[in-house]
């Protein structure tokens, strides 16, 4: 059940109006709402949903046994099981095939070629970001910076919520548990910045991000050497407007559906091709994942706390790690280590150099978004010779048989929108939050039948749903 659809637009509705028809008892109304997001999340496969609970009761009682326990050693070793058992389950589902295959490849190099068991494992949508959560609420709990949640309802909830659950943002236990202890309030102007979203999330998805590519970016990464120069070029910079526009569009919706309910979600993108580095770029982009990893892996690992090398050794494991989170193939690895790479050169200058000299801000957001841009050739490729024929078509002039001034202007476009003011929707939400209900109800729903005037016929998954 896609976001951007008819049957999500009517499961929303009944979702809505049941929850703040419930709104004074916020025990049933929690209930009420994990129900329907098991229903939701049942709609890819209804197997899985016994794998989020059962997800779910697992958190809850490790967190118990670390709250309830004194001896600080049994509270290390209760936290090291529970994120073990989070990563055993993560490990299985998402890398068993792709660790068996290398493993037989391995073998057979060495002339010990062996039948190792290769199942066929179905990958459940979203288990990335569920574990994550699990994970960052157990370790919260052990540090202390969470409460212990006060009911199992609540730390279900927590992970299944079905506006974050398959796609992110990461939220953490810190900002959703203390929501759940009271009972909602919707706002005026929580409800315009909600409705604001969702329309700018659905146009960025069913149009901008459809379009290019269906019409551009599929095409070329299907088959590179049919391409030359200034197809390729397009499409390089087609895929990187795609995926910013696919993957925001999807947090700023989860964003404004959460808000309709009376929820708070952090800001997942803040104009992530405007950062002037690779540092600054982390920071701008999938912000619940970048700080999950410096806060969880990062900082553990030893953070910038022991010397220049270690903090480059540290910087460069967890892009690594942060690159195989993406997905179980070696382009994603390449692609974190790229990331991590270009931050140990970074940190290498500015310790040279001194940390206020660097390129002009104009330069270094230009070199920033062509090495992204880069990472983005192993990140869609499906593999590296697929990679190989993208950059070696960069240097073969051929006319362009698919560019058109329409995919341009949504290329150029997709660039241009960050750089308009860092809180735009928020500005538009606070500008239209005085006018009447009426006007506003017009607004929104000649925006929402816009879009659907001028985006493609259906709609695909969001990118981030392999993930």
């Amino acid at each position: 059940m896609l976001f951007p659809t008819l049957a999500f637009g009517v499961f929303f509705l009944f979702v809505y109006f049941t929850a703040w028809s419930l709104d004074r008892e916020n025990g049933r109304r929690k209930l009420f709402l994990l129900l329907a997001s098991w229903f939701f999340y049942a709609q890819w496969d209804w197997r899985f949903v016994a794998l989020l609970i059962a997800s779910a009761v697992l958190n809850w009682g490790v967190a118990v046994l670390i709250a309830r326990s004194d001896a600080q050693a049994r509270r290390k070793w209760l936290v090291g099981l529970g994120v073990a058992a989070n990563l055993l389950i993560l490990g299985f589902f998402k890398y068993y095939g792709f660790f068996i295959e290398q493993a037989g490849d391995l073998l057979t190099r060495f002339g010990w070629e062996r039948d190792l068991p290769l199942l066929q494992v179905v990958l459940p949508v979203g288990i990335s970001f569920f574990t994550f959560q699990g994970i960052s609420y157990v370790v919260d709990v052990h540090r202390g910076k969470t409460p212990l949640a006060k009911s199992l309802l609540d730390v279900m909830l927590l992970m299944s919520f079905f506006p974050h659950l398959v796609a992110g943002p990461i939220v953490r236990a810190s900002d959703l548990l203390p929501q759940f202890d009271r009972a909602p309030r919707l706002t005026r102007e929580m409800a315009t910045h909600g409705l604001l979203l969702i329309c700018w999330g659905l146009f960025k998805k069913t149009v901008i991000a459809s379009e290019l590519s269906v019409r551009l970016v599929d095409p070329v990464f299907f088959d590179p050497s049919a391409y030359g120069t200034l197809d390729l070029m397009a499409a390089v910079y087609g895929y990187a407007v795609q995926i910013y526009c696919d993957f925001s569009a999807y947090s700023d919706m989860a964003i404004g559906i959460a808000a309709l309910l009376g929820y708070s979600f952090p800001r997942n993108f803040d104009q992530p091709y405007r950062a002037g580095s690779m540092q600054d770029f982390w920071r701008r982009w999938h912000i619940s994942l970048s700080s999950w990893l410096r806060d969880y892996l990062y900082v553990p690992l030893g953070g910038g706390r022991k010397g220049l090398v270690r903090s480059c050794i540290n910087v460069f494991v967890t892009m690594l790690l942060g690159g195989l989170w993406h997905g179980a193939a070696w382009t994603f690895v390449a692609w974190g280590a790229l990331h991590g790479g270009v931050q140990v050169i970074e940190r290498l200058g500015r310790s040279v150099m001194g940390t206020g000299k660097g390129p002009p801000t104009w330069l270094g957001v230009l070199i920033t978004f062509h090495i992204v841009c880069l990472g983005w050739i192993l990140f869609r490729s499906e593999t590296f010779p697929m990679a190989m024929e993208v950059l070696n078509g960069l240097g073969r002039f051929e006319a362009a048989t698919l560019v058109t001034p329409f995919l341009l202007t949504l290329i150029v476009g997709g660039l241009a929108m960050h750089w308009l003011p860092p809180r735009a929707v928020e500005g538009m939400a606070t500008w239209l939050k005085p006018a009447p209900s009426l006007t506003m109800g017009l607004l929104i729903g000649a925006a929402i039948l816009l879009v659907e005037a001028v985006r493609p016929d259906g709609v695909a998954p969001f990118i981030y749903f392999q993930f």
